[in-house]
């Protein structure tokens, strides 16, 4: 999600962080980009992870785990039916959480998508319950061949991803490595330009923060400075904070996602995993990849993150690719941050229900 790289540079330099960017513009029709024309009524935020149990605990309970290259991954299967259905009985789904989250990021969605598609959801390693080896280098292709791996080997049928911020880049990656029998199509939400902000250097607001950036690398390359800031990132009243100013809805920031964001971060091997994120390469880039993509792709931006703004360069070239490749469609969602699948959920399902059932049947 992006929540402990922008603390890890906030924190050092202020307790609190700034308000989100507002990002206000015209949409062209003919780029076949579609923005809500009106913010829909506000409705409450019913969790749906009913269908599962009664809170994000239930869906940790019915985790599973999977042996990757010496390390245990944490994931969730969850079949249309509940316990007793079969896998195999309709098309998969495969959910990719974004930097400092987990499965349980996806609570409100597991239930909803459930009704029609077969659901997993994974633990990236280094996050949530998946193991997070000390002294580990972590990188974009990294977790992208995790996710080739897991598809070969658990799922075993062509998958439609869905990820959020770097979980969009690595099934970006991941698609862009894959067989035409693994990947059937891609959902992207708020997709992040690269593992951290590093990769953004033709954004402004990235210029001006760059030497920033290169202190913050160098001070949490240093152990015990490391250990103090991420101690007070993981603080509870600053992890609220933070979500606050990602999230347009804010009452979906309850106490479940701060523990969600929270409790994996108690880990032993989580500071080395924050570490190695903040300061490591950022990876391949989003516009080098996405015009060799030719499966069909569904593309959610909410209007007001200010990680990936839609007003910055990644946000940008999201915003043009309808024009230019057919299979890409694109959809602003108003009022919405950084994690539209947890934000707002309703407008999310608004748009990915419809695009999922007009898939071609692999």
């Amino acid at each position: 999600m992006g929540v402990a790289i922008a603390a890890s540079t906030r924190l050092l330099i202020s307790p609190r962080p700034p308000p989100p960017l507002r990002t206000l513009f015209h949409v062209a029709p003919h780029l076949g980009v579609v923005k809500q024309k009106e913010r829909a009524p506000r409705r409450p935020i019913v969790s749906t992870t009913s269908l599962l149990g009664s809170s994000s605990f239930e869906i940790r309970k019915r985790c599973r785990t999977w042996q990757w290259r010496g390390h245990s991954i944490n994931y969730l299967l969850h079949c249309p039916g509940g316990d007793g259905g079969d896998p195999s009985s309709s098309p998969p789904l495969l959910l990719v959480h974004g930097f400092g989250a987990s499965i349980a990021h996806w609570r409100r969605n597991i239930g909803v998508l459930a009704e029609h598609y077969t659901v997993y959801a994974i633990d990236l390693l280094g996050f949530g319950a998946s193991d997070k080896p000390a002294g580990f280098a972590y990188t974009m292709e990294v977790w992208a061949q995790l996710i080739l791996d897991f598809l070969e080997e658990i799922v075993q049928k062509p998958t439609v991803l869905i990820g959020n911020s770097v979980g969009s880049l690595a099934c970006v990656i991941a698609a862009s490595e894959s067989r035409q029998t693994l990947v059937r199509g891609l959902v992207l939400l708020n997709c992040a330009g690269g593992m951290n902000n590093k990769a953004i250097v033709d954004d402004w607001r990235i210029k001006l923060l760059l030497p920033l950036l290169w202190l913050v690398d160098f001070l949490l390359k240093q152990r015990g400075i490391a250990s103090a800031v991420f101690e007070r990132v993981k603080r509870r009243d600053n992890l609220r904070n933070i979500l606050l100013s990602v999230y347009g809805n804010k009452e979906s920031v309850d106490e479940d996602l701060v523990e969600i964001i929270k409790e994996p971060a108690n880990d032993e091997g989580a500071l080395d995993a924050f570490v190695s994120v903040v300061t490591g390469p950022p990876g391949p880039n989003p516009v080098q990849l996405m015009p060799g993509i030719s499966l069909p792709v569904l593309v959610l931006w909410g209007d007001q993150d200010p990680f990936t703004p839609i007003d910055g360069p990644v946000g940008k070239y999201f915003y043009s690719l309808p024009s230019q490749l057919p299979n890409i469609s694109l959809y602003i969602l108003e009022g919405v941050g950084h994690c539209p699948h947890d934000d707002r959920p309703d407008l999310v399902h608004e748009k990915l229900l419809p695009w999922l059932a007009c898939l071609p049947a692999s």
